[in-house]
Parts: C-alpha cells; structure tokens; sequence
C-alpha cells in the first residue's frame, strides 16, 4: 500500500498558530519535504519534533521529485511544506503534487494559515471576489506584459512582494493602474510588526520613496471600476494580453486565437501585430 502525500500548511509568522493536526503529521510522517530545511527545522525543534527533513525547492532535480515519489509508492507518507503558510501556492509543492496525482497516489491536506486569504481579509479591500497573482516577474518585458493584462481586471488582485523591490512594483503598478487607484500594503502579517496600509499608489510611493520598505509586503489591489472596465476594446489592448499570454508561456498563435476569441479583435490581425514587433 502506498504512503499519503500531505500538504502541510505552517505559521507565517507566529508560531501560536500551528494547529494539532499539523504537529501530529509532521511527527508521524516518514519525511518531511522542506523549501528551506533550516528554516523548517527551527519549526520542529520549537515542538521538539525530530522527523527527517528532505530539501525540495523550485531549483531541485527531477530526481529528486522522482525519489520522494518512489518513497510514497513504496509506501512511505510525506510531508511537504513551505518556509510560511500554505505550500503549492506559488511554490514547488504544486508539481510534487500534480506527480503524485499522475501516480494515483493518495493526497491529504492540512489546511493552515495562507498570507493570501489573510490580507485580502485584513485589507479593507472588496473580497466578494479576487484573483492571486503572485510575484510579478524580475523580466521587466514580462512584468509589463503582466500588468498590461491586469489593467481592466475588476476583481481585487493580490500580489507577494519583497522589500527590496517594492518601490519599482509600486511605480509600475502605478504606470499602469493610475496614481489614485486604492490598494492595501500588508507588511509582515502575524509578527511583531504586523503593518495594514489603506491607501493610493501616490500615497504609497511618496512614502516609501521616503522611509525605505521593510519585511515582507503582500499588496492587495482594487479593481477597476466599471468605467474602465466597460472602456472600448483596442487592438493594441488586446495586443498587451497576447503579450501577456506569450511570456506566460503559450505559443503567439494559440495567444492570438484565444484573445481574439474573449475580444472579438481579429486573430489575423494581432498575429501579424505581434510578428511585425518580433522582427523590429
């Protein structure tokens, strides 16, 4: 019989927030998969857990996905976790799991604290509906692309961003979204200095601009408001989403027949918009 996979959620931040389930698996289980192991191994040695720690993160070999899947076939059950809150999200647990649904082995999870959920319901921003869209790429042509595809988006977005690059994410979110656009500055949430900013990327830059950003910032951005929503699909609108899809990966002929399909904007014609701009 086959061992069970178990996504395991950690605390964010504060330690008080572990559950007794968590611990429970995280000493009963074979091994326990970890991003970081030092930073995993302060959590167990806090509950004196002893439970052998194998490194798995985004730079890790096939090889090693290949050996925990071996472990949970021969019927070892695995732990895998993240340095803070819900693992897979934006995180390499995502392909030890979609391996292990290839396998058809057995996935189990241990729900726990998630910095999404969390600022999106500490924001002050509408959370009827949202969208995730994580860390925006370091490739400005990307992170761009990224925005451009966004600017029209009503639903609240959520984004993860360190502290080093906030300011050059707030200017082009700004560029982007408009100086007045409200969104929500969740800094270090569930530790010491807990930090919830309601404000307008004008305000936040000048701010920051001023006293230099600190710990980790989850951003949780407003929509936009019917007007710009309704506003008249463009070509070259339509283009920026191609472009978007592009860099995300899709072949430039199944981007192009998929927006053309959502705008009603020639696939013909943003094809050959977009092969003009790869020859110039």
């Amino acid at each position: 019989m086959s061992g069970v996979l178990y996504v395991v959620g950690t605390p964010i931040g504060n330690l008080g927030d572990i559950t007794a389930r968590q611990l429970e698996i995280l000493e009963s289980v074979a091994v326990i998969a970890a991003e970081d192991t030092r930073v995993t191994r302060k959590l167990l040695t806090h509950f004196d857990i002893h439970t052998p720690l194998v490194s798995y993160h985004e730079h890790s070999t096939q090889s090693v996905l290949d050996g925990l899947i071996a472990r949970l076939v021969q019927g070892e059950s695995i732990a895998v976790v993240t340095d803070a809150g819900m693992p897979c999200i934006s995180d390499p647990g995502a392909k030890l799991v979609l391996q292990a649904q290839a396998e058809n082995l057995a996935i189990q999870v241990v729900p726990g604290p998630s910095a999404v959920i969390s600022a999106l319901a500490v924001s002050g921003q509408d959370t009827t509906r949202f969208c995730f869209e994580g860390f925006l790429s370091v490739n400005k042509k990307q992170r761009n692309a990224h925005l451009a595809a966004l600017k029209h988006e009503t639903r609240t977005m959520i984004f993860y961003e360190a502290p080093h690059k906030l300011i050059n994410t707030l200017k082009d979110m700004a560029a982007v979204f408009g100086g007045a656009r409200s969104l929500s500055l969740c800094r270090e949430l569930t530790k010491l200095h807990e930090e919830v900013v309601k404000t307008t990327f004008a305000h936040a830059l000048a701010h920051y601009e001023s006293i230099p950003p600190r710990g980790e910032f989850v951003l949780v951005v407003a929509g936009a408001s019917a007007p710009e929503a309704d506003e008249k699909m463009t070509a070259e609108t339509a283009l920026s989403l191609v472009r978007a899809r592009v860099a995300q990966g899709a072949r430039a002929a199944d981007a192009c027949r998929e927006i053309a399909a959502e705008t009603g904007i020639s696939k013909r014609e943003l094809y050959r918009k977009l092969m003009d701009e790869s020859e110039a």
